[in-house]
């Protein structure tokens, strides 16, 4: 498992962050159209979920392939890691919309598995207005330098750092406590996971899942050096806390 990546300012363009994919590439593709993005200078983050639930899971591989693509893991790019090493189980994975992968043949599940295992579980990105962090779920301790720290750290028992890893795609509390508290040592941090009706805040953490793989939802793409939308027009207002 890959625990934490860094990324230097981009120079050359714009970085923007997606919601969860959940398989609708060729939607994404056309949002990226719409906002001009420039595949040779920009670069497009995202908060994970790459496949289930939508009918382009399959696609999966060649986006990873993308040079200019970077996800986190999200818990559903865990069970596809999971399904061929036999740590998820059949009904667990076909109620989380797993069906499209358990009826591959084994090769193609296990190339599913090993490139969405190169998928770090935190990103972390230079803006100009500081840094900014990106996990699938949430930032599962006050201070995301000891968060990324504790992931790094050969010294810290690796049961420990899983569970750090599976709390950051799985956390929602809080979310679910509306909680307004800011995540020390860093700019802003940008999660998915949790659908919500438009981008909002809680504290310095921005939720951009907006349920693009739902009926009525759309996918929210966000500037990450101004934390505002590009998709869909950055006048619609944000909830907050």
């Amino acid at each position: 498992m890959i625990f934490h990546e860094h990324f230097a300012r981009n120079t050359k363009g714009r970085d923007l962050v997606a919601g969860d994919i959940h398989g609708m590439f060729s939607a994404l593709s056309r949002v990226l159209d719409v906002v001009g993005f420039d595949r040779d200078a920009d670069r497009l983050f995202c908060t994970g979920d790459l496949v289930d639930r939508g009918p382009e899971s399959d696609r999966v591989l060649e986006w990873l392939n993308y040079p200019w693509f970077h996800p986190v893991r999200g818990n559903h790019d865990d069970y596809t890691i999971r399904w061929p090493r036999g740590t998820v189980d059949a009904a667990t994975y076909l109620s989380n919309s797993g069906g499209w992968n358990i009826e591959n043949v084994p090769e193609l599940q296990q190339r599913f598995s090993d490139a969405l295992d190169r998928l770090p579980v935190a990103i972390e990105v230079e803006t100009e207005a500081g840094m900014v962090g990106i996990v699938h779920a949430d930032c599962p301790v006050p201070s995301w330098r000891d968060f990324v720290t504790r992931l790094g750290s050969a010294k810290v028992p690796a049961e420990e750092r899983e569970h750090l890893a599976q709390l950051a795609i799985w956390a929602r509390a809080r979310i679910l406590a509306l909680d307004p508290s800011c995540v020390r040592d860093i700019h802003a941090v940008v999660v998915g996971h949790t659908p919500v009706s438009r981008h909002g805040t809680l504290g310095n953490v921005h939720y951009i899942d907006t349920g693009a793989v739902f009926e009525g939802g759309h996918f929210t793409l966000l500037d990450l050096a101004s934390l505002t939308p590009v998709y869909p027009a950055a006048s619609e207002p944000n909830w907050h806390a």
